[in-house]
């Protein structure tokens, strides 16, 4: 998957025309920054974990500075915060590292919003390339991205 399928899927909601593409790389939250002309915290980066004991694989979507505190992905999952290895993010989330977005990812992946991002009205998630992303709403990443719900992992 990549780009085009993210395309496709904005598409049918209409919207596809809101996806913005650099020619400079946004591959990190940095990078994303620099080439939105925004703050680090309002990037939406993706984090992918595979839950073990549950066998199956999730995306955190979190504010671009928050970072996963272990103690409270435990409590929340029942599992260790185990990110999925760089060369096998592409396979088993359906987006190559740099581009992992929550929008058309393979059909096992659960997605869910970590709180940090609910200090903004809008928030840049990825859109399955490492040189794209689109301006969201908090109430259009959680219709867009189908997450299963709210999480405080950060």
């Amino acid at each position: 998957m990549g780009i085009a399928e993210v395309k496709a899927f904005f598409a049918k909601e209409g919207i596809d025309n809101r996806i913005q593409e650099f020619e400079v790389s946004s591959a990190t939250v940095e990078l994303a920054a620099q080439a939105l002309n925004c703050e680090p915290n309002r990037i939406a980066k993706s984090l992918s974990f595979t839950l073990k004991k549950q066998d199956k694989n999730i995306i955190i979507v979190a504010s671009g500075n928050a970072r996963v505190d272990n103690k409270k992905f435990k409590a929340h999952f029942d599992d260790r915060a185990k990110m999925i290895a760089f060369d096998q993010v592409e396979v088993i989330i359906g987006h190559a590292a740099g581009g992992v977005c929550p929008f058309a990812v393979n059909s096992d992946v659960e997605i869910y919003l970590d709180i940090s991002l609910k200090a903004f009205e809008t928030v840049f998630p990825a859109c399955g390339s490492a040189n794209s992303a689109i301006e969201l709403s908090l109430d259009e990443l959680e219709k867009y991205s189908n997450a299963l719900t709210w999480v405080d992992v950060c």
